[in-house]
């Protein structure tokens, strides 16, 4: 059984598009990608707001491993463990049967099979990030969502030190400014971030409408 056979081709094109995306790495190209990454995270962002009450998106994000890697290592990674666990069964079953399964088929059970695999196995490799890591999810899904003051006060030119989490519960630590001319943002409160420029936000006071009388 060779990689090239009939049965096989979506797990060759898997392994094309892998080494694909690397040799663009290497040579200097794979900004699109993380662009790509970027909007595909952020719809998964705004998908993650709407049904984080019922707690089936954190799970789901959780098994897949999405948000704990840049989406460019994971995609990778899952082209990888794809075109592995393809390969593998198909020796496997025409082994034991006599004849491999048609490569649609084939396909979508190894698809079935690496999503959960993979998440098993870039969950170890995000423990390696440092916490200020941002680059799982766009900067601008960061926009809209409460973030605490941590160290200092914020003032227009002086920035301060705050904890913003995404949509996957995941803690970020940016730069923020009052967005407000003469305002100040003391340690410890909670404000909104209304806007970006490059990696410095901008936020106002904000009371959550959950935590109001």
């Amino acid at each position: 059984m060779t990689l090239l056979e009939p049965y096989n081709l979506p797990f060759a094109v898997a392994l094309a598009a892998l080494f694909a995306v690397g040799l663009l790495q290497v040579f200097g190209a794979g900004d699109f990608f993380d662009g790509a990454g970027d909007v595909e995270i952020e719809v998964d962002a705004d998908l993650a707001d709407g049904l984080q009450a019922s707690g089936f998106m954190d799970g789901a994000l959780t098994l897949l491993g999405l948000g704990k890697v840049p989406f460019l290592i994971w995609l990778s990674s899952l082209l990888f463990v794809f075109s592995c666990t393809g390969v593998i069964g198909q020796a496997l079953i025409k082994g034991a049967t006599g004849s491999p399964l048609p490569a649609g088929l084939a396909a979508l059970l190894a698809l079935g099979a690496a999503l959960p695999l993979n998440g098993v196995l870039v969950r170890p490799i995000g423990k390696l990030f440092p916490d200020d890591e941002t680059s799982a999810v766009g900067l601008e899904s960061l926009v809209r969502r409460d973030a605490v003051i941590q160290t200092g006060t914020a003032r227009a030119s002086s920035p301060a030190r705050a904890e913003v989490r995404d949509a996957f519960g995941q803690p970020h630590y940016v730069m923020v400014e009052p967005h407000e001319e003469g305002a100040e943002l003391a340690e410890g409160e909670t404000v909104l971030l209304v806007r970006r420029e490059g990696e410095l936000f901008f936020g106002v006071r904000y009371q959550s409408p959950l935590l109001r009388p």
